[in-house]
């Protein structure tokens, strides 16, 4: 597999695009997207495309939202497949647009003119501690997930944490009826209200490798309520519920946590089921963050087969969910109604995660 041309859009300070260029003079970059697709001719003159759209130096919305400019960057790929006649598999990473009706288009688009497409990020694709399948046609009743990050960007992951494994449940996936958020004092409220199940929010707690110690010693670093208060910064959840009632939770916990943490209850265990998504992430020394290697891995078997590894209709969901989070944030932490989620689909048989 070649990379052959690169459009870049923004060169930064720390851009490795030209380097990497001047070392692989076989791969050139190209003023436009069009350019880069037909290698400077005039017809498509690639066999896949993938789309990258962030860590740019981009605008943000009223609801604090990065324009990232992922659907104008699919517009122009799509205007060059219909003037060439012809299409090639696109990968997407992450979310499909910070806009719901764009990404929605970059879906139907997607089918309406039959080519290849696949979207998401890591959390799906990388390896497990431990190294388990949900099995497929589960009965799962609620599902959790503890993680870290910031709203429209690792909130992302964190869904995707949990969607890959949900949609496993029998019957597929359903569809969202709708989302609502929780920040701050609403949050440690909620907690204590017992919004979300405690005991699963514990077993995702216990699969961490990163889980900030409560306190000095050896013995019962297990955070209380109260140490929680003491460590998070700015918590956030996200509670919704599926069309076929399965309740999910997505918690945001910078503080505490540098991972992301999946339990949920299902039917068959006596204990809530859980593991990790393992992302070892560089420490300057000896780690690479390999886990962009099964990405990639799925990416190329798209190219070659012309199939996607796993649905598209995961990344569509779980885009929407992100903008339905965003959305009850800004409109006061209140229940959004999500009938324009309504994303039926069914799972590949094989998860596509990196086995150990």
């Amino acid at each position: 597999m070649d990379l052959v041309s690169l459009y870049v859009d923004q060169v930064g300070t720390n851009d490795l695009s030209r380097e990497r260029a001047a070392r692989h003079p076989e791969m050139k970059i190209f003023p436009s997207i069009a350019e880069a697709l037909t290698l400077g001719g005039g017809k498509l003159a690639v066999d896949g495309v993938v789309l990258v759209g962030e860590h740019g130096n981009y605008p943000r919305n009223e609801k604090g939202q990065t324009k990232y400019p992922r659907f104008e960057f699919f517009e122009q790929i799509v205007k060059v497949f219909r003037d060439s006649g012809r299409h090639v598999p696109v990968f997407s990473d992450k979310h499909l647009s910070w806009n719901w009706e764009w990404a929605r288009k970059m879906y139907d688009t997607s089918r309406e003119m039959g080519f290849a497409f696949m979207a998401g990020s890591s959390l799906p694709v990388t390896w497990r501690t431990p190294s388990v399948e949900m099995p497929l046609g589960s009965r799962i009743s609620e599902a959790l997930c503890v993680c870290y990050g910031g709203v429209d960007s690792y909130d992302f992951h964190g869904l995707e944490t949990v969607q890959c494994m949900v949609e496993r449940r029998r019957g597929g996936e359903t569809g969202v009826r709708w989302i609502q958020a929780y920040r701050g004092e609403k949050f440690w409220g909620a907690l204590g209200e017992g919004v979300w199940p405690r005991p699963l929010m514990e077993a995702a707690l216990s699969r961490s490798h990163t889980l900030t110690p409560a306190r000095a010693g050896f013995n019962d670093i297990f955070p209380t309520d109260d140490d929680m208060r003491r460590l998070v910064r700015a918590p956030v959840a996200y509670r919704y519920e599926h069309a076929d009632g399965l309740k999910c939770t997505v918690l945001l916990m910078n503080g505490l946590v540098k991972d992301f943490n999946f339990s949920a209850y299902v039917g068959g265990f006596s204990q809530p089921w859980s593991t990790q998504m393992y992302l070892p992430m560089p420490d300057g020394r000896t780690t690479l963050a390999n886990f962009f290697s099964p990405q990639v891995n799925n990416v190329e078997r798209m190219y070659l087969t012309g199939k996607p590894s796993y649905p598209v209709e995961r990344t569509l969901l779980t885009t929407g969910l992100t903008a339905g989070g965003v959305e009850s944030l800004f409109r006061g932490q209140t229940r959004f109604d999500t009938p324009h989620l309504a994303i039926r689909y069914q799972p590949a048989k094989e998860s596509t995660f990196w086995r150990t």
